[in-house]
């Protein structure tokens, strides 16, 4: 029997390692322009990069949106000096005939290669499966960004498979490719 929606609403603040974690804000938006303009961070991602500030609170309202209708939520990722350094969360949190989401997070171009997500995706995935009692975790890569297969596939993701014209955005089709783990699963080594 699956159980009663998850409680997105409160403070949802997570500390990992040297790392706080809170929902997106609006105190975020100047931070957000940066990050999201950067054309590295963003190569892989469904949008383009940032160039205005309106853009940036777009973006942050979504995720607002999103956890107001208990759909996800979406964490600043900032350091233990206030720096910001991405953004990490649930997309898409589905609870009726499936208690799935997709993890999804990006990174300043600075902090790539530093293992920040080795530390911060384990807890991801305990609040996953503990927090939102999900069964199944999933994650779309897009080919190419060969940092984010490496990490999900150390931390117990399986490729299941390419998911082929899924996507349209930056005015073409884009193959998606879908990893996922399940409650079930073995925890990686």
């Amino acid at each position: 029997m699956i159980e009663v929606d998850p409680d997105l609403s409160g403070p949802l603040e997570l500390r990992v390692a040297e790392f706080h974690l809170r929902p997106l804000d609006s105190s975020d938006a100047r931070d957000m322009l940066t990050h999201l303009g950067d054309s590295r961070v963003v190569e892989f991602m469904d949008l383009d990069p940032l160039s205005d500030i309106e853009d940036a609170h777009q973006i942050i309202d979504w995720a607002a949106g999103q956890r107001a209708l208990g759909a996800g939520v979406r964490w600043a990722i900032r350091d233990s000096s206030g720096s910001f350094v991405g953004t990490c969360g649930f997309n898409q949190l589905i609870v009726e005939r499936g208690r799935r989401s997709e993890v999804a997070y990006d990174l300043g171009h600075a902090w790539w290669g530093r293992g920040v997500m080795s530390k911060i995706l384990p807890e991801l995935v305990d609040f996953a499966l503990r927090r939102l009692e999900l069964h199944r975790i999933e994650a779309m890569v897009t080919p190419g960004n060969l940092r984010s297969c490496r990490l999900l596939e150390r931390h117990g993701f399986s490729l299941e498979g390419e998911l082929r014209g899924y996507s349209f955005w930056k005015g073409r089709y884009w193959n998606q490719l879908v990893y996922a783990r399940v409650a079930s699963d073995e925890p990686p080594r």
